[in-house]
């Protein structure tokens, strides 16, 4: 089982990224799909899930209104969109699977990726 994340990199205060994971070994079909960050020196934080079949969503409070998740379960892939990034969304994201249902508990998922570098600069 793999997630490969992609799609970081560094921008300005404002712009957009869009990350990406891939999903091999894992039907993500099947799977809830979470995207997740952490900060320096700080704890691995909730960002955003989505339901396998999509029709259920759930976003941090900081998030909302800028980020939004979605799937491709023909691609075995799930998406991050950024919009209006801010200093604060600088960290390292991960997307993670768990089968079931979408939670915000980082513990309860069991398949993770490797991480992908998202640096907002000022």
């Amino acid at each position: 089982v793999q997630l490969q994340a992609s799609g970081g990199g560094l921008v300005q205060v404002g712009d957009s990224l869009r990350l990406s994971c891939a999903a091999s070994g894992l039907p993500v079909s099947i799977h809830a799909m979470g995207w997740f960050r952490q900060a320096p020196g700080k704890e691995r934080e909730f960002v955003a899930a989505i339901s396998w079949n999509a029709d259920s969503t759930r976003y941090a409070d900081s998030v909302k209104g800028r980020f939004t998740i979605s799937r491709d379960n023909a691609k075995n892939t799930v998406y991050l969109q950024m919009n209006s990034l801010n200093d604060d969304d600088t960290a390292v994201y991960y997307c993670a699977a768990r089968r079931g249902g979408i939670f915000s508990d980082y513990r309860l998922y069991e398949h993770w990726g490797q991480g992908t570098q998202v640096t907002v600069s000022s």
